[in-house]
């Protein structure tokens, strides 16, 4: 890096925290400190739920997913629209006519305690997870271009958002949203921009889709019904519309971002926001994903994208192995690029041409896994991913200077202000749901203010510990999508039971949640976990749905039993 690009990331970083912490800091009650005094309009509530689940995993990962697997993951978001409706509808009326801190708070009132405190624990677990994840993807990033250690990497980005999260809690959190957004798009922008500037002279936009085109990238839409497939349109609008219904609708880290807003009307004008941008946003970050695929066609891919994995091979038994298959790539990358400059000479369809490109480009695949592969077992690992490094492996390589330094604070910003949002979520659940219900004695509201700061401290540590002690296993955007699958469908069909069968009491609604749980975590272990990454027996997005049905049916069956027992007895 250039000492232009150092400036810009610098200077970006330390205005987000220094603007949070001044905007914000000295919240006086909990009302100010949870939900911002409830004075957040609707274009806040939107971009703030948008950068909540923007993380820097979204622009990490993301083109990297598109990159290998093209355009399909964008049917993942298919169900979100809806889910936004719904929510805007049935969740937010009642969330503020009972005029709740927390989702969770909801459940005791429908339910009972112990109903409120499960669903509650679900959803530290697994955000808690979440949250180190947030927290590591970028932490890579810096670690493998600057050469820095990784856990300081993690502990420094953790304490930066702690800073101001602590210090103004929602409203520092909403505020610096705004800002942060801004930088990530302009960022998303001029990256787009100068990928299709780096291509050569003659390769239009148009001919740059063709030619993503011949290697099956564009590729949208996959009505299978095969449960294999991880994204269908079939699992996008049932697993992702549950999903989505489940994050936006009882996940703390949002519900708390749309609870801050001026009115119903405002908070559900906020989603419908983040219903309209979503999808295009995340269509539009796969595009840069694909654009990156091509540019490859011209250049020459590396084995790995790891700019450690060179290293670790070299110093390993599968040295010349390695070598080997570097050598057999940058073939296949010459053979492959003189196809692909004929097809995008070619006037008419071509489709010999559009096979070969095709074929070379699954083989380049199989070089690039076998790898992969070599790489895992020097490292005492069954495979080694680099679908993570892809996009900051063009962005250093290729970028103007200057221009790095602004993409790597996207990358960073995205990060801070996911982190902020769930540690904000986090701490606030803490106190309200478990701290502050099972106290025995009245405190001051700055006694819960102090307490909420406390938590966030807490949280932010336990989030440092959990990234230092990961490991990249599998592609972050799916890893995180995969532990809020686990819990999500469980949580969410509490709250269906809680808003729309009313004849369900607090004991069955109980059981079926614990034992669905046990369900799913049987489930993905068999079907999901014991599998190679994309080889699994169901796609995890199923998960939701699955989750959230057995819920509902099990608290059905064990009421009406309950319900049978209780007229037998009586009679």
């Amino acid at each position: 890096m250039e000492p232009i690009d150092w400036i810009v990331l610098i200077a970006t970083l330390f205005f987000i925290v220094f603007y949070g912490v001044w905007k914000t800091t000295g919240s006086k009650n909990v009302n100010e400190y949870i939900l911002g005094n409830n004075e957040t309009p609707w274009y806040t509530v939107g971009i703030s739920v948008m950068a909540t689940q923007a993380s820097a995993i979204t622009f990490l990962s993301t083109p990297g997913q598109a990159y290998d697997s093209g355009m399909g993951f964008v049917q993942f978001y298919f169900g979100l629209p809806l889910a936004m409706v719904i929510i805007c509808y049935t969740f937010i009326p009642i969330y503020h006519k009972l005029k709740v801190y927390t989702a969770y708070e909801f459940l005791e009132r429908r339910f009972d305690m112990k109903t409120r405190t499960l669903a509650a624990i679900l959803f530290l677990v697994q955000r808690g997870l979440g949250t180190g994840i947030t927290i590591y993807a970028p932490a890579i990033i810096l670690s493998t271009i600057l050469g820095w250690d990784l856990n300081k990497m993690i502990i420094g980005i953790g304490t930066l958002v702690v800073l101001y999260t602590f210090s103004g809690g929602t409203k520092a959190v909403n505020v610096t949203h705004k800002q942060q957004m801004f930088i990530i798009m302009l960022g998303m922008g001029v990256a787009f921009y100068l990928i299709l500037h780096a291509l050569p002279d003659d390769i239009t936009f148009g001919k740059a889709l063709q030619i993503a085109g011949a290697s099956d990238k564009m590729t949208i839409l996959d009505f299978s019904f095969d449960p294999k497939s991880r994204y269908t349109f079939w699992s996008g609008i049932t697993g992702g519309l549950f999903l989505m219904l489940s994050y936006f609708g009882t996940d703390q880290s949002q519900v708390q971002r749309y609870l801050s807003g001026k009115s119903i009307r405002e908070s559900q004008m906020g989603l419908i926001l983040n219903g309209i941008m979503k999808v295009p946003m995340q269509f539009f970050i796969l595009l840069t994903g694909v654009m990156v695929f091509v540019f490859f066609q011209f250049r020459e891919v590396p084995l790995n994208f790891n700019p450690n994995s060179k290293g670790i091979a070299a110093h390993s038994a599968y040295a010349k192995e390695y070598q080997s298959l570097e050598t057999e790539l940058s073939d296949v990358g010459a053979k492959k690029k003189l196809a692909v400059i004929a097809l995008a000479k070619s006037d008419t369809e071509n489709p010999a041409l559009k096979m070969e490109i095709k074929s070379l480009n699954k083989y380049e695949k199989e070089l690039r896994t076998k790898g992969q592969e070599l790489i895992g077992k020097a490292q005492g690992k069954d495979k080694s991913s680099d679908a993570d490094y892809i996009f900051i492996y063009f962005i250093v390589h290729y970028l103007p200077r200057g221009f790095i330094g602004l993409l790597l604070a996207v990358i960073l910003c995205a990060a801070m202000s996911s982190t902020a949002s769930g540690l904000n979520a986090l701490a606030s659940t803490t106190v309200i749901d478990l701290y502050k219900r099972n106290l025995n004695t009245e405190k001051p509201d700055k006694h819960f203010v102090n307490a909420g700061k406390f938590f966030t401290i807490l949280w932010g540590a336990v989030a440092i510990s959990f990234a230092c002690v990961g490991s990249l296993f599998v592609n972050l955007i799916q890893l995180v999508n995969i532990v809020g699958s686990i819990f999500y469908g469980t949580v969410l069909g509490i709250f269906l039971v809680g808003f729309y069968i009313n004849y369900v009491k607090s004991a069955a609604i109980f059981w079926s949640a614990v034992i669905s749980q046990l369900i799913i975590f049987i489930i993905y272990y068999y079907a999901i976990h014991i599998y190679p990454d994309g080889q699994e027996k169901l796609g995890y997005l199923w998960l939701n749905f699955i989750g959230a049905v057995l819920t509902v049916l099990f608290s059905i069956i064990f009421q009406v039993f309950a319900l049978k027992k209780n007229t037998s007895l009586e009679a």
